[in-house]
């Protein structure tokens, strides 16, 4: 979220209508913003990721988080969803029960959106998080990664939003951080008091009450 791109507005019909998504979001880069400085765009720097983690491991993104994630947390994440039209983005937007992960023409994985999990599979996420990236016994993910991620690492000024890597920052005294998603879908991890939530819904547009409610009227219930 702080890679500067020639745009005001981020640019979604160039890059959905592009044919490799990675390469359109490095041609997406660049203008008169600064490295560093918060900018909020769900593809571009996240697609951009995509692209280092298969050069990096020699393999689909799919495959990868299959081989160290899903499997040892048992999530089902079975293939790859490609759109031939706008029409089959829609109808994935409104899926009850989509199971994959969305991929341009060349088989790579989107990074900030597109995939299917059930709310089951967010809240196991979560629970790695709390657990510092254990899972029975076994770890998954770095302790130091779980902790830099889950600090603040850029602030969006203009709405005094704290953000980590793929994280906001709900909460700095009692650490609490959530992933919530365009849409409505939220992941919230508290580790002060061992809470993790999870919502999941079809697309809303600017939903805004996710963590508030989870805070409001969930915690209470665990205290």
């Amino acid at each position: 979220m702080t890679a500067p791109y020639k745009y005001k507005l981020n640019p979604y019909p160039k890059f959905f209508s592009s044919e490799d998504w990675v390469l359109s979001s490095l041609d997406f880069l660049g203008g008169r913003g600064k490295i560093g400085n918060f900018r909020y765009a769900p593809i571009i720097g996240m697609d951009i990721l995509s692209g280092i983690l298969i050069n990096t491991t020699g393999q689909s993104v799919l495959k990868f988080a299959q081989d160290n994630l899903f499997s040892p947390l048992e999530i089902s994440v079975d293939k790859n969803i490609y759109f031939q039209s706008k029409e089959e983005q829609m109808d994935f937007y409104r899926s009850k029960g989509a199971n994959g992960w969305v991929a341009d023409s060349n088989g790579t994985n989107t990074a900030g959106w597109g995939l299917s999990l059930t709310t089951m599979d967010m809240a196991k996420l979560g629970q790695l998080y709390l657990n510092g990236g254990c899972w029975n016994g076994r770890r998954i993910i770095s302790g130091k990664w779980i902790a830099e991620s889950t600090q603040v690492q850029s602030v969006w000024k203009a709405r005094d939003l704290k953000y980590g890597y793929l994280w906001w920052i709900i909460d700095e005294a009692e650490h609490s951080f959530a992933a919530l998603g365009d849409g409505g879908n939220a992941i919230y991890v508290n580790p002060e008091n061992r809470t993790v939530a999870a919502v999941s819904s079809l697309f809303v547009k600017r939903a805004k009450d996710r963590v508030d409610f989870i805070r409001d009227e969930i915690e209470p219930l665990f205290r």
